[in-house]
């Protein structure tokens, strides 16, 4: 899974590339409006992870009044782009909510966040946006939950170590 992170903090960025890394998402992270929009146009990603505090970026550098985070996906789903996006931000006001999930967001999280919540969040939203209300992924008798990292085959648990592709009954 390919996720486009958009967020301007270096400290907070840094830190969520790397737990994200870590459940085994690849992160690809921008700073501004402008470099948010220049992705999204030229490569296709499974989810957005959108800050709406966002410098505009591009030549002016400066700050633009009214450009952040909320025009990305005002343009995003404008063009008919249904990648879903969760919106990771410090507007904690209810018009603030109400305004991205109306403009279209699939998910709205006030910061500070926990990172098992977020993590959770990504994948509710990627199982509605792929059509699916089982936590778990299926395919024969095999059977994988990505939040326990649990296998199953015939209803037998699997071990699997995270750096290599071979499992083990248990």
């Amino acid at each position: 899974m390919r996720l486009l992170l958009v967020e301007d903090d270096r400290m907070i960025g840094e830190g969520l590339r790397a737990a994200l890394r870590l459940e085994g998402y690849a992160v690809d992270w921008v700073r501004d409006v402008a470099a948010a929009q220049a992705a999204l146009g030229s490569e296709r990603f499974d989810l957005v992870l959108l800050d709406l505090g966002l410098p505009p970026g591009g030549r002016s550098g400066g700050a633009a009044t009214g450009v952040d985070g909320m025009t990305v996906l005002r343009s995003l789903r404008a063009r008919g782009d249904a990648t879903p996006v969760i919106v990771l931000t410090a507007r904690d006001q209810r018009g603030d909510r109400v305004a991205g999930l109306d403009a279209g967001a699939d998910d709205y999280l006030v910061k500070p966040f926990d990172l098992d919540e977020l993590n959770a969040r990504i994948r509710a939203v990627l199982r509605r946006h792929g059509g699916r209300a089982e936590p778990s992924l299926r395919c024969g008798p095999v059977s994988l939950d990505p939040a326990t990292r649990q296998v199953t085959r015939d209803g037998r648990r699997w071990h699997c170590r995270r750096a290599s592709s071979r499992c083990s009954r248990r």
